[in-house]
């Protein structure tokens, strides 16, 4: 399946129905009088946060949005029919921005979420609006209000639990695969994965969601390699999974370069728990490994765990330690509400 995380997409609402100039006629009926109808409201533009999607690749075929123009009113005091509204369906995660890119409007993060971003515009009144007792048979009418109109960004930032982080070839494909039923591409050379992937997995009981992004590089937030713009797609998760290659020379300085990336994109992604581990651990001399163990454990400051995907050895105690912090992270979670309940509350 494709992948598709920014589309600029254009919307504009309906423009309202015009007003109604009419006149009752009918046998018997000396003064008939105005009875011209009002013009239907214009359609609205609506984005719905959709539950079964988790890319934004339909917007890659159409980037324009326009909602029905209200129904002009008739005779007999008839009220145009309302525009048809259109709806933009996204997954959740998606972040609707100006035109700028940088203002955000809106932030869908709960599947059934309906907003209305763009109204649209009133339907003129028709004659019967206008009649007064000196003017009782007025000819004039309104014309209906314009549609708005914009561009905007959509953006996706993809929810997950777990992100795991990385050097290219750090093994986090095949740690994702090895630990959930998500079946992404898996090589030996760098930058095989250039988009995220998710998986569900299943551990003590509770379900959790990890999500692998492509490997990052030194100089990755000034564009390099693919660049950091998918670290976006961990920014709302619990727990940092930072896989380091034991067969790599120098562990202690990838270490380095990956906090390096972190801590330069920023948005809080540097103040996240971290698990740390050093896998591919079958591939390295048990003396080799130990040595490169102790020089990671030097430079982050904590005790790394020690995996092996190929061979499953050490993947239970790394979902146990992301268990951890995600069951930490629900519970402070859903105490957010009362607190916020509570916080003004005064006896």
């Amino acid at each position: 399946m494709q992948f598709l995380d920014s589309a600029k997409v254009y919307v504009r609402s309906g423009d309202g129905g015009n007003g109604c100039v009419s006149f009752r006629r009918e046998k018997y009926v000396e003064f008939g009088g105005p009875n011209g109808g009002d013009g239907g409201r214009g359609g609205d533009v609506i984005v719905e946060c959709v539950a079964n999607l988790n890319t934004l690749l339909d917007f890659r075929y159409q980037q324009h949005f326009k909602a029905k123009k209200g129904g002009n009113g008739m005779g007999q005091n008839r009220t145009g029919a309302k525009g048809a509204d259109v709806v933009l369906k996204v997954p959740p995660g998606t972040q609707i921005l100006d035109e700028d890119g940088e203002t955000l409007i809106a932030d869908l993060t709960e599947p059934g979420t309906r907003i209305v971003l763009l109204e649209g515009g009133n339907g003129g009144f028709g004659n019967t609006h206008f009649k007064t007792s000196t003017n009782q048979a007025p000819r004039r009418a309104n014309p209906g209000l314009p549609g708005e109109e914009m561009y905007l960004w959509l953006r996706l930032k993809l929810i997950g639990d777990v992100g795991i982080v990385g050097l290219p070839n750090a093994g986090k494909s095949t740690f994702l695969a090895t630990v959930s039923r998500a079946k992404p591409k898996i090589a030996d050379y760098p930058f095989t994965t250039l988009h995220p992937n998710l998986g569900v997995v299943r551990f003590g009981g509770m379900d959790f969601v990890i999500a692998d992004i492509p490997g990052l590089i030194e100089g990755a937030h000034e564009g390099a390699g693919i660049g950091d713009r998918f670290l976006g797609h961990v920014e709302r998760t619990a727990v940092l999974l930072h896989l380091v290659d034991a067969t790599s020379e120098d562990p202690a300085e990838a270490y380095e370069i990956v906090r390096g990336e972190i801590e330069a994109y920023g948005a809080g992604l540097e103040d996240k728990p971290e698990v740390l581990v050093l896998s591919k651990a079958d591939a390295v001399d048990p003396d080799d490994l130990k040595k490169k163990l102790r020089a990671l454990k030097k430079a982050a400051g904590a005790t790394p765990l020690i995996v092996s995907s190929a061979t499953g050895k050490g993947v239970q105690e790394v979902l146990a330690a992301l268990a951890r912090e995600i069951v930490e992270m629900r519970a402070e979670k859903a105490h957010e509400p009362l607190r916020q309940k509570t916080r003004g509350w005064r006896p």
